[in-house]
This record gives C-alpha cells, structure tokens and sequence, in this order.
C-alpha cells in the first residue's frame, strides 16, 4: 500500500490560504451563512400555533369530555370536581402535543402556549391535574430574546434579527359552530334515561306520555357537547346546527 504523501506548499501558497481562511471568518462575522441559535441564551421564534404546554380555562369549560375522547394518546382523564362537573387532567407522560384535544374544544377551553422546555423530577409529577394546568408552570427564563432567520431577496444574504417573544400566547379561543342535540327517532326511545343523567347543563328532561317515557330537549340550555348522541344506546340522537 502506497502512503499519500504530504502536500508541500511555498510561502506564498501559505499566506493565501491564511488571507482566505481570514476573510471568510470576516464574512461570516459581518454577514453570517449559517443558521445557529444559542440556545437557552436564544430561543427561535416559534409561530403562535406552536403545539406547547397546555393551559385550561374552567370558565369555559362545558365538561362534554371531547378533549378526553379525542385524545389518541388516551392522554386526559376527567376528574370531577366540587361542583358536580368534570374537567381535564392531562399526563404529559403520554401526551403527543397533537393538540386535538385544543381544536375539538367546542368553548375554548384549553389554549396552547410556546413553552416547550418544562422540567419534572418523575413520571408521577408529570400528571398535571386540573387545578395545575389553569396556570402556567413556573417559567425561569435564560433568554434574552428569540432570533430569526430572514434571506433578503435582493441579495439573497441571510439577516439574523432579534425580538422578543412571548411564551403565553394571546390567540382568541375558537368559537366552534352552535349544535344541538336532537332526537330524529322519537319512536325508538327507550325511555331509559341515560341522556338525561349524562347532561351537564339540564337541556335533557323526561316526560311521561300515554304510559311511556319520552326525552324532550330544550335547545335553549343545550351546548351541543354531545355527550348524549354518544351514549345514547339506540343511536337516535344527532347534532345539529342551531
């Protein structure tokens, strides 16, 4: 095997590439190719749709378990509360940040935020109840700001430009589209009452007629959560446009 020999190079040679090699560290210095992000002391700007840590609104809550039967990660659970109603808890232990949960909300009642980096000493502390997800966790901030990349079209060079960002996001919940419940088979009823006890807002009620036991469904109270046209067991039960 024959050894590659070692490139010799006279004076000259040498001090072009220096002045090469020094000139490009120049350009980089002033007008820099690369895109580098000195994380923590950086953070990269992250849209307002960022898929981070989830905050709850309880006030807006109609406690329709949407955001747990959505969830492919089997990620929330309800927990039922002093007042009778039931809200989310959410094991980040699970959670994909798929943000189903956020979009199907029919209130608004669960909104995203860009905190990405949150740190827990176990498993077990990364089950977030209800009451710890209202407010943020605490946030200890390294950064001075977040930084993007922009190609200017003119010259086609990459400007590096500074800001700063805000982790909450001020984004106005989703109002959804009004829906109601309604029965297009009154005929099939059973009359066994399981809508009723499932309502959370009391739009259910029973009435008996000619001996039999009919459902009647004030639209008026109804928030379209659809927790009856899902448990409704005879499948007569549908939600529709108010």
């Amino acid at each position: 095997m024959k050894k590659v020999a070692t490139p010799e190079y006279d004076i000259k040679d040498k001090l072009k590439y220096h002045v090469s090699a020094l000139s490009t560290a120049a350009k980089e210095v002033v007008l820099p190719l690369n895109i580098t992000t000195h994380y923590p002391r950086e953070r990269k700007k992250m849209p307002d749709c960022f898929r981070g840590y989830i905050l709850f609104d309880p006030e807006r809550c109609i406690s329709c378990f949407e955001c747990s039967f959505v969830c492919p990660a089997n990620a929330i659970w309800m927990k039922e509360a002093p007042s009778g109603r039931y809200y989310p808890t959410l094991d980040y232990g699970k959670c994909i940040f798929c943000h189903f949960c956020v979009d199907t909300c029919p209130g608004g009642a669960l909104k995203q935020t860009k905190i990405h980096d949150v740190a827990y000493k176990d498993m077990d502390e990364m089950f977030t109840l209800t009451e710890e997800m209202i407010e943020p966790p605490e946030i200890i901030r390294e950064d001075e700001g977040y930084v993007e990349y922009e190609i200017d079209k003119e010259d086609l060079s990459l400007k590096r430009t500074k800001g700063i960002d805000k982790l909450i996001v001020d984004v106005a919940p989703s109002q959804g589209v009004p829906m109601v419940s309604l029965c297009v088979e009154p005929e099939s009823c059973l009359g066994c009452g399981i809508c009723e006890g499932m309502c959370e807002s009391g739009a259910v009620s029973s009435l008996k007629e000619d001996g039999m036991v009919r459902m009647k469904i004030d639209v008026d109270k109804c928030t379209g959560c659809g927790l009856c046209v899902k448990e409704c067991s005879m499948q007569i039960l549908r939600l529709v446009r108010k």
